[in-house]
């Protein structure tokens, strides 16, 4: 019973042994493996956007309607057709409006004959009225009666006007050059306009010239500004892209679903016809346009690197010493005054709101501090305003990884524990 206890103690120090000999010769084929990414400073274009859906519409409609009630005797224009300016569209029946303008006529007649008589009679008193031949009273029932006959001959003469005004009304004309859109109405059917004028047609006055009305969320309206570029597509040319010019925000909020909105026109021109009123259209409206201007990496500003790093690029200490060597080292830098900007690049002023600190990698393979001016940035690239030149190398990252050299794994490989198990491919002695 004690040997095989003592047997087993043995077993499980050999175990131990071994491990600790494997791990000590893979740790000390560590080595500390400098990870150092550099970009070039070049010339390039930044733009910031705003998406947005909207709408097609063309830029002027005119819904045509009958301001006269009847039935509808015949439609001369269908959907799509081009109509000029007076073109006739349709005419109502006109029975009814005749027959109006026939008693009107009469009434208007009768109204003018009565007046000719009511003046002449009251001419004739008054002349006798100042010859004191008649009485007073004779005088006032003749002017009352001309001042009678006056209003009424106005009255007739107005209802005569009207009905020939709802006469001409039975023809609907174009009131603009354009393109039907829409027909509300079919030849045989009845419009009344007791309350309201019906629309009979919709005509689109120009469909070179369109708009979009799109709606821009409350977060990105602040963005936008009348005069900016704008690219939009339309799912019916999906490989086709069009462009506009923002020229009207318009202040009424739009709320749907608890989501604000405004409204934003943007002129689109239209010269082929392709698009379509009521097409969707996916709107980037270009808040920010910087085109060929120095920029940089936007990662470039979140290089920190640590005072070991600045020891391997820089020649400080040596990146192969024991660990011991490397804390001393590394301690011995903290204590060091920090690593001075480099000068080499244009003068930067001083006091910006957007001056940034980055890191450049020099010609000998060090790095160095350097103050920039930054501008515009579209989270991918950052202008630069001032502190560097074409062709500089900024550093984009920079770290420190522990790798094994090969010779690590040879020495592990050879010095492996006999009592763990061997790989299929390896042939035992």
């Amino acid at each position: 019973m004690k040997k095989s206890l003592k047997i087993t103690l043995l077993t499980v120090t050999v175990v131990l042994i071994g491990t600790a000999v494997w791990f000590f010769f893979l740790r000390k084929g560590e080595q500390n493996s400098l990870n150092m990414q550099t970009e070039a400073v070049t010339y390039g274009d930044i733009t910031n956007s705003v998406t947005a859906t909207g709408t097609l519409e063309p830029l002027v409609t005119v819904e045509v309607g009958t301001q006269v009630s009847g039935e509808i005797r015949k439609i001369y224009v269908d959907y799509g057709s081009v109509v000029k300016k007076g073109e006739l569209l349709a005419e109502l029946d006109q029975s009814n409006l005749k027959a109006t303008l026939i008693s009107t006529k009469a009434s208007y007649e009768s109204a003018e004959n009565e007046l000719t008589y009511q003046k002449s009679n009251y001419e004739r008193i008054k002349q006798l009225y100042e010859k004191q031949s008649v009485s007073k009273t004779d005088y006032e029932t003749a002017t009352y009666e001309y001042n009678t006959a006056r209003f009424a001959y106005v009255k007739a003469k107005s209802e005569l006007e009207k009905a020939q005004t709802n006469l001409s009304y039975a023809y609907i004309y174009s009131p603009i050059d354009g393109v039907v859109l829409s027909r509300a109405v079919d030849e045989g059917q009845t419009v009344a306009a007791s309350f309201s004028t019906p629309t009979m047609f919709t005509i689109a006055k120009d469909l070179t010239k369109m708009r979009v009305i799109a709606d821009v969320d409350e977060a990105d309206i602040g963005d936008v500004k009348e005069g900016q570029n704008v690219t939009f597509t339309v799912d019916a040319f999906p490989s086709d892209e069009f462009t506009g010019t923002v020229t009207t925000i318009r202040l009424e909020a739009q709320v749907s679903s608890n989501v604000v909105t405004y409204e934003v026109v943007i002129d689109a021109p239209n010269p082929k016809q392709k698009l379509l009123p009521g097409l969707t259209a996916s709107v980037n409206i270009l808040t920010e346009e910087r085109l060929n201007v120095l920029v940089m990496p936007s990662k470039a500003q979140r290089v920190h690197p640590t005072a070991e790093i600045l020891a391997m690029v820089n020649g400080k200490a040596d990146s192969t010493s024991a660990p011991g060597e490397k804390a001393a080292s590394s301690d011995k830098l903290k204590a060091a005054p920090k690593v001075q900007a480099d000068g080499d690049g244009p003068d930067t002023p001083e006091g910006e709101p957007n001056q940034r600190t980055i890191w450049i990698k020099k010609a000998d393979g060090t790095i160095a501090q350097r103050t920039v001016i930054i501008g515009a940035t579209n989270g991918t690239l950052t202008e630069i305003i001032s502190g560097l030149k074409k062709g500089e190398k900024v550093v984009t990252e920079i770290e420190i990884s522990a790798t094994a050299s090969q010779e690590t794994t040879e020495t592990t490989e050879s010095s492996s524990s006999p009592f763990m198990p061997k790989r299929p491919s390896q042939k035992t002695k």
